[in-house]
């Protein structure tokens, strides 16, 4: 009992740990947007975060059962249009904007797989931090464009989460992060190409390029496949509530955005609601 309750534990603080890399990552990568474009940015850092789990892990590329790679692709295509569609959104809109629309995505697959009261009361206050985390006073200055984005990426951010729990039971996970994010990589590269990101990089952007790949894929995606095997799609999605009070932090940090009241108490209210759904969820 003690074993389960600690692999539990370790789930909640790798998925958290794993969110403080991605909106860092995140933070970090608008300064390349000028320079690569959305795509571009989102083709750098799949293709180096791939080919360095790749290579670090010695994953085994060839020769693998065909359902190995069929799960891959479908986990991959979930990374690639959650990242581009999200990359593409906070080019329009701010990131913490854009990270509280995307987040509406594992907040309903939450509320669907939810089996006991006490989930739609941590729901509730997670969505109640994501309502003021919101600038709704400002909307006239919001990018429609960017909204749908963002909504678009929360779609593919549910697929990611239910692929992902499925694929690290049918295979090794850092195989399915290696492979997936590789698949993910050709999916996004026409688009970065389109970009012309390659006759513009150098060797500053190549190395922003690798922390941001570090920071925002190789990192996280590890430690999300290894915290798969330790929670359920549903406490894992709910813990997502954290992403947008993260996101906040990272712009404070990073692009010098500052938190108001009403913001702070948003903070608090996800991470009320993540701590909550820790607690009472089913180990």
């Amino acid at each position: 009992m003690i074993k389960k309750i600690n692999q539990h534990s370790l789930g909640i603080y790798l998925v958290i740990l794993a969110m403080a890399c991605v909106q860092s990552g995140t933070a970090i990568a608008k300064f390349l947007f000028p320079v690569l474009g959305p795509a571009g940015t989102v083709s750098l850092r799949l293709g180096i975060a791939s080919l360095l789990l790749l290579i670090i892990f010695k994953v085994k590329i060839v020769g693998r059962n065909r359902f190995d790679y069929a799960w891959c692709l479908l986990y991959g295509l979930c990374l690639a249009g959650m990242n581009l569609s999200f990359y593409y959104a906070i080019k329009f809109i701010p990131m913490a904007l854009g990270t509280t629309i995307e987040f509406t995505g594992p907040l309903a697959l939450a509320i669907i797989l939810s089996r006991k009261y006490q989930d739609f009361i941590w729901a509730g206050l997670a969505g109640l931090g994501i309502a003021l985390i919101t600038p709704w006073s400002n909307t006239n200055g919001i990018h429609l464009g960017g909204i749908a984005l963002a909504a678009l990426a929360g779609t593919f951010w549910v697929g990611y989460i239910l692929c992902g729990k499925l694929v690290s039971q049918k295979m090794k996970s850092i195989d399915a992060v290696a492979l997936g994010m590789g698949f993910a990589f050709l999916l996004v590269l026409p688009f970065g190409l389109n970009d012309g990101f390659v006759e513009k990089l150098n060797i500053k952007w190549l190395l922003l390029g690798v922390c941001v790949a570090l920071l925002s894929s190789a990192i996280p995606f590890s430690l999300d496949m290894r915290a798969f095997k330790n929670l359920s799609s549903k406490t894992y999605s709910i813990l997502m509530s954290l992403h947008p009070a993260l996101a906040a932090l990272s712009g404070f940090i990073f692009l010098g955005e500052r938190l108001n009241l009403i913001q702070t108490l948003a903070v608090l209210s996800v991470i009320i609601a993540s701590i909550g759904s820790a607690i009472t969820s089913k180990k």
